[in-house]
This record gives C-alpha cells, structure tokens and sequence, in this order.
C-alpha cells in the first residue's frame, strides 16, 4: 500500500473538499394546487403531476 511522502496540510484537505457542499433542494410551484413541490415529482397535496390525478385508482 502506498504512504504518502509528505502530510497533506488542514488547508490543502479543505481545498481539495470544497465541491463537497450541501445545496438547498430545489422547490417549484404546484400549477394545480400552488403549494411548493420538488420537480418532476406528485404533489403530496393534491396527487397531481403534469395536470393528470395520479392518486385515483
């Protein structure tokens, strides 16, 4: 197995990890019902998604 030849510094580590955040969910509006959704998922709310009740059996 390989070791490194020198410490990788605190600062040099964080800089490497700075693509590693947390970004904030995405949210739109529901166009039947208004309340906020994630994208391309069924409303919680109503059962709507792309204008079709997909909660009816």
């Amino acid at each position: 197995m390989a070791v490194p030849f020198r410490k990788i510094s605190k600062t040099r580590k964080n800089m490497r990890r700075t693509h590693y955040k947390i970004t904030a969910n995405k949210l739109v509006k529901c166009p039947n019902c208004g309340k906020m959704i994630r994208p391309h998922r069924v409303c919680d709310n109503c059962g709507f998604y792309k204008g079709v009740n997909k909660l009816e059996k």
